[in-house]
């Protein structure tokens, strides 16, 4: 099981670290929320902890917690940009449904 980075979406984290200027990498975690029951949640991590699962792409590390793992394992974390907008999308193996705006799943 694990969880990766495109190399936008890598290039995007390491950038963002080096401006916040701290941090060990980004945590993705589900959270109960969104029209279709979970949510991405997405923040910078100084320090992991014990339980996490760590993965590392491109230099860049992604933490997971383990509630998190199983909804999350094989999933590719990309950054685009379309027109004027930008952010990351998901690319989840293991939902069975997503939201219009990509930010909300089912498994």
């Amino acid at each position: 099981m694990s969880v990766s980075l495109t190399p936008a979406a890598a290039r995007h984290v390491a950038k963002s670290l080096a401006k916040r200027g701290s941090g060990i990498g980004l945590r993705l975690a589900v959270k109960t929320s969104g029209c279709n029951g979970f949510a991405y949640a997405l923040e910078f991590v100084d320090t992991a902890n014990a339980e996490d699962e760590c993965f590392e792409t491109h230099g860049v590390k992604v933490i997971v917690d383990p509630r998190s793992l199983g909804m999350l394992a094989g999933t590719e974390l990309d950054f685009v940009r379309e027109g004027l907008n930008e952010g990351f999308k998901f690319n989840n193996p293991n939902a069975k449904a997503n939201c219009g705006c990509g930010e909300s799943f089912a498994v």
